[in-house]
């Protein structure tokens, strides 16, 4: 999805990771819980920071911050999980990522939506959706769908199967 395709107005739940401030379109949020304990699956990546059981359901639960290269995230009475639904080939996956914080639900306009920055052809940037300004700061739309490459998420799958 581009910012061509943000035609509307729409909500996105904001979080911290470290000093920088992301937004999911809250239409991929199903809940937001308290972190608690994490039970830890072997073999698994390292941003993979175990499941938790969700009423019954076995969720693996995803560190972003290692994911994109930041410290590991630190328990704190903000850190928070936020259960998200994951589109992989025609399939819904539903994951937990930690966030150190919970900001808010806000609403921002195509016109406060700024494309994704180009920065060169090495990194890729395809999992920002876009860059929205409110007031005088900018914060990152991810496209929750894309930061995670599909046999990432096979594998994630797979562990919480493996777990169940």
């Amino acid at each position: 999805m581009s910012v061509a395709e943000i035609s509307q107005m729409t909500q996105y739940l904001t979080f911290k990771l470290q000093d920088e401030i992301f937004a999911l379109d809250i239409s991929t949020v199903r809940e937001v819980l308290d972190f608690t304990s994490v039970t830890k699956v072997p073999k698994t990546p390292e941003f993979m920071r175990g499941v938790i059981n969700l009423r019954g359901s076995v969720v693996p639960v995803i560190d972003l911050r290692l994911k994109f290269g930041m410290t590991v995230t630190e328990k704190t009475v903000n850190t928070c999980v936020i259960i998200v639904e994951v589109k992989v080939n025609n399939e819904t996956v539903i994951l937990g990522v930690l966030a150190d914080s919970v900001q808010e639900v806000m609403d921002l306009d195509a016109d406060n939506i700024e494309p994704a920055p180009r920065i060169g052809t090495h990194l890729k940037t395809d999992f920002i959706k876009g860059m929205g300004k409110q007031n005088d700061r900018f914060l990152m739309i991810l496209d929750i769908d894309s930061v995670f490459s599909s046999d990432e998420l096979a594998d994630i799958h797979e562990a919480g199967e493996v777990a169940a």
